[in-house]
This record gives structure tokens, C-alpha cells and sequence, in this order.
């Protein structure tokens, strides 16, 4: 006797964890910086830099990185930035198996900065993560056996989402903007925003393919010392490397740009007019293959007791892999900004799921999409101001198949967003939020660890019945009968006239045992 065993790759997911907490410092202006007249508006984004267990503890640590826009108090009122980064450390606690790797997704950050005088910003930003933790597992499943013995056997058919690959790499994107002709050179950058919009990746042969974009907004004082502004879409795509990757696999990947950055370069004609973009697009990606096999269940013998050990296991089929899209369309009314905005420089959307619950047609999902908006105000005291909102959304992540104990994947951001004037006290809002879904299902088995045979007795044969009269139960089928009987499902079939599909609750047959001469 041999068992036929193959072995299966895959991930197993711990608990996660969400986490909050506060990032609050006093920031002194360096002496190279103008003193601060007001705030007009701050953004944080919190890179984290290391996650390291601390027995029951994961310690989080990073840098809050910052930037300011004030107007200057002196005579010109000419907007300038505050640059800087702060350290941070968080202790999270963490329950369950701690044997795997943790990783940060869905990080949003609430930014404020507060003027405590000329010289000195208050700094305060909430942080939301949420925690995850996977491990590699490897087991061995049977999927036949072969023996000596004339045995009967059921095999269960499945789509087990094996994994492939589990790696992190990174992207280095380097694109440049050359400023239109209707624009002034560049004498000094101010404030820069660099945001990924409309990334997509797919796999290839032994590779995986990124498209996106890169949305780019700068503003800077000109030569003559004027202030102007530039927001454009820059296109890049590229290839990262993956050996035995191919199209028809699974992904789920999870992607995070880091360390923008903006700088002003000499074009042919030695004036500062092309603006240099580069940035990293860490990439954490699970690949996976789907395989159908028939996994050994069950196992008997007419001719001798077959006794057999079990394990339990539990391995995964794929429900739904998708990247979906939510419309946001709202038009909001402002009295507090009549007559105050003249334009509207640049936007910036920043999303929070609050809730999400199965339904029987996918994964509800309620949240709030927070909104900032820099305009330019009809005022040469403070040319320029910043409104801050919020807009709730509901979408549905569709699939059908949707059970308690689906295992998902999500991760969310705003792939594009406008706000433009509607009259002189309203804004209209228009933005779409991607959502990248990655569902399983867990497939529970009992895996036939070891067989054994044993010769059967002549008296537990006699005592064995030949003819049996049965009416069918809820849960029965033909196998687990004929195995209870010590016939075959083909013996049941024939003697019963059922040619196709299992009998129904309250259907009566007749058992007769195997190899008796009346069959």
C-alpha cells in the first residue's frame, strides 16, 4: 500500500489589528524661514520604517512627515513652506500566534498644524493602520492510493489557490514635466504634492506589469517673484521581474509610494523650466495558482477492514479577485466661502472605511472620503485659503458566493478627484474610489494520513445482512450507503434503476450485499 501524497503551498493569515494614535510636537521655524503670519494649510503622511516584536507587543516606528503652507509676516504676505519630519515609536498589542511576518496597510493621517507664534507650530496628527500578520505553510495532501487490496475510493474535486510567489520589491519611477510656455520659470519650489492615481499591475511570463499615474501639483515663485502653480498627470509604466509568474495567475498586491520628490531642472535652453519627478512604489505581492485536484476522502475494501488515520486541513479556492470603482458626485454648498474663492488650486482626497459587513450579495462597505481643498482668495493680505470636509459613501463588493467565514483582502484609495466652482458659494465634487478585492474561501478536508488493511472475519461476515430494506435520511448519498452496507454504488444504482444524482430524503431502496448469487 502507498498513499500518493502532493504537497501544498500556502498562506495562513493571523488576526488583524487596528491601531490609533496621536503624533503631538511643538515645531520650531528655522532661522532660514520667514516668521509665520498664518497657517493656510498642513498635510502629514507617516512613513513606517520598521515593525519588530516585543513579546506581546508590535513595535511600529516611523517618521511623520510634514508640510506647511503660511503666508509670511512681512510686507509682501508671500506664501512659503515649513518642511520636517518627526519620529515616532507605537506599541501595539497583539494577540494570537506571533510565528509570522506583520505588515502595515490602509494608513491614513489626520494632519494639524496650530500657530503658537511667529516662531513656533503646533503639530498634531492622528494615525489609523491597520495590522496584518501572514505565514508561509506547507502541507502534504493525498490525492491517491495505490494498493494490492481491491478498494473502493471518493475523491473530492477542488480549486486549491496554491501560492506561488510571496515577495516585496520595489519600483523607481523617474518622469519629468516640462512647464507649458504659458508659464514663468522656476525661481524657488514651495509646496509639492506627489500622489499615486490609477495604478494597475498584472502578471506576465515571469514578470509583472505596472501602469499608473502620478498626479503632480507645484507650487513655486517665479524668477520675477510671482506665485504660480502647476498640477499635471504623469504616465509611467514598467516591469518588475518575477521567475515562473505567468498570465493566468492570481495576484493580491498591496502598494505604497514613497519618498516623492520634486526638483527643478535646466532645459536646453539653460532656463529652469522641466521639474524632475521621482518616487519608489514598494510593492508587497502574493501570487498565487489555482489548480484543480482530486483530494483521496474516502476509502473501503469488500475484501478486508480498511482502517485509515486522518488529519485536519484547511486549504483555500478563490472567490473573486476584482478591481472595482466607486463614483462620488456631490455638490456642496459653502456661504462660509461666498465671494471668497477666486480659483481653486489643488485638491487632495484621503479615504476612511468605517464599517464593513457581509451580505448575502458581497461585502458592504460605509466610509467617509475626507476632502482638502487649496483656492485662491480675493484677498492681498492672504491670497490664499483651505477648506476641509468630509463625504460619506456606501459601496457594495460584489460576490455572490459570499459566505461567514470568507477570507478577504482589501485595500482602497482615491484613483481620481476634481472639485470645481458651481457659483459663488458651492463647489461640485466629483471623485472615484478604487477598491482592490481579493476574496477566498477556506475548503476543510481530512487528509488520509495512513491505511491499514486487515483480513475480515468469517462470523463478522455472516453477520453482515444480505437483503436490506432503507428509507433515505437527510445526508445520505449512494457512497456513504454502500460503504455501510459493503456493496457498491454501482450494486445500488442498478438493483434500484437510478441512472444519474443522488436518492432524496424519504426515497426507499433495496441493499443487497456485494457478491451474493442473486446479484
Amino acid at each position: 500500500m502507498e498513499l500518493i501524497q502532493r504537497q501544498v503551498h500556502y498562506t495562513q493569515e493571523g488576526k488583524r489589528t487596528f491601531d490609533q494614535f496621536y503624533v503631538d510636537e511643538d515645531y520650531n521655524v528655522p532661522d532660514t524661514k520667514e516668521d509665520v503670519k498664518q497657517i493656510v494649510q498642513g498635510k502629514g503622511n507617516v512613513k513606517v520604517e520598521d515593525l519588530r516584536l516585543v513579546e506581546n507587543y508590535l513595535r511600529v516606528s516611523g517618521k511623520l512627515y510634514f508640510q506647511i503652507l503660511y503666508v509670511t509676516d512681512n510686507a509682501e504676505n508671500a506664501p512659503a513652506v515649513l518642511e520636517g519630519k518627526i519620529p515616532f515609536e507605537e506599541m501595539v498589542y497583539i494577540e494570537g500566534d506571533d510565528a509570522g511576518q506583520y505588515f502595515i496597510q490602509n494608513v491614513r493621517t489626520e494632519f494639524t498644524a496650530t500657530l503658537v507664534h511667529s516662531r513656533k507650530v503646533g503639530i498634531r496628527a492622528l494615525v489609523e493602520m491597520e495590522i496584518g500578520m501572514e505565514k508561509l505553510a506547507d502541507e502534504e495532501t493525498t490525492t491517491d492510493l495505490e494498493s494490492e487490496v481491491s478498494v473502493y475510493k471518493k475523491f473530492r474535486p477542488v480549486h486549491l489557490l496554491e501560492l506561488h510567489t510571496m515577495k516585496k520589491d520595489t519600483y523607481r519611477i523617474k518622469e519629468e514635466i516640462t512647464l507649458p510656455g504659458t508659464k514663468e520659470s522656476v525661481g524657488q519650489l514651495l509646496l509639492t504634492d506627489v500622489s499615486s492615481r490609477k495604478l494597475e499591475i498584472r502578471p506576465g511570463q515571469d514578470e509583472m506589469f505596472l501602469t499608473g499615474e502620478l498626479l503632480v501639483f507645484c507650487m513655486y515663485r517665479s524668477e520675477e517673484g510671482k506665485t504660480d502653480w502647476l498640477e499635471q498627470s504623469v504616465p509611467y509604466e514598467g516591469r518588475i521581474s518575477c521567475d515562473g509568474v505567468e498570465e493566468s495567475m492570481y495576484y493580491s498586491v498591496q502598494s505604497t509610494l514613497d519618498d516623492p520628490l520634486v526638483d527643478v531642472r535646466l532645459d536646453e535652453d539653460g532656463e529652469m523650466r522641466i521639474l524632475g519627478i521621482e518616487g519608489t512604489m514598494n510593492l508587497r505581492m502574493n501570487i498565487y495558482r489555482e489548480e484543480e485536484l482530486s483530494l483521496l476522502e474516502d476509502v473501503y475494501s469488500l475484501e478486508q477492514n480498511c482502517k485509515f488515520e486522518t488529519r485536519e486541513a484547511v486549504y483555500e479556492e478563490l472567490l473573486i479577485q476584482n478591481h472595482s470603482k466607486c463614483k462620488v458626485s456631490e455638490k456642496l454648498l459653502l456661504p462660509e466661502l461666498k465671494d471668497d474663492v477666486l480659483q481653486i488650486c489643488h485638491s487632495e482626497g484621503e479615504m476612511q472605511v468605517e464599517h464593513m459587513e457581509q451580505t448575502a450579495q458581497g461585502m458592504q462597505v460605509e466610509g467617509i472620503l475626507y476632502l482638502t481643498f487649496l483656492y485662491l482668495r480675493a484677498d492681498d493680505v492672504i491670497p490664499f485659503g483651505s477648506w476641509s470636509g468630509m463625504i460619506p459613501f456606501s459601496w457594495l463588493l460584489e460576490c455572490p458566493n459570499m459566505t461567514e467565514d470568507v477570507r478577504h483582502h482589501i485595500t482602497w484609495h482615491v484613483e481620481q478627484l476634481s472639485v470645481g466652482l458651481a457659483g459663488s458659494e458651492a463647489v461640485e465634487v466629483k471623485a472615484v474610489l478604487a477598491f482592490d478585492t481579493f476574496m477566498r474561501k477556506p475548503v476543510f478536508m481530512n487528509v488520509i494520513m495512513d491505511v491499514e488493511f486487515e483480513p475480515v472475519s468469517m462470523e463478522e461476515v455472516e453477520k453482515r445482512p444480505g437483503i436490506v430494506g432503507y428509507v433515505v435520511k437527510d445526508g445520505d448519498d449512494l457512497w456513504s450507503l454502500a460503504k455501510r452496507y459493503m456493496t457498491t454504488e454501482e450494486g445500488i444504482r442498478k438493483v434500484n434503476g437510478i441512472e444519474a444524482g443522488e436518492p432524496k430524503a424519504g426515497d426507499k431502496l433495496l441493499i443487497f450485499k456485494e457478491n451474493m448469487s442473486i446479484l
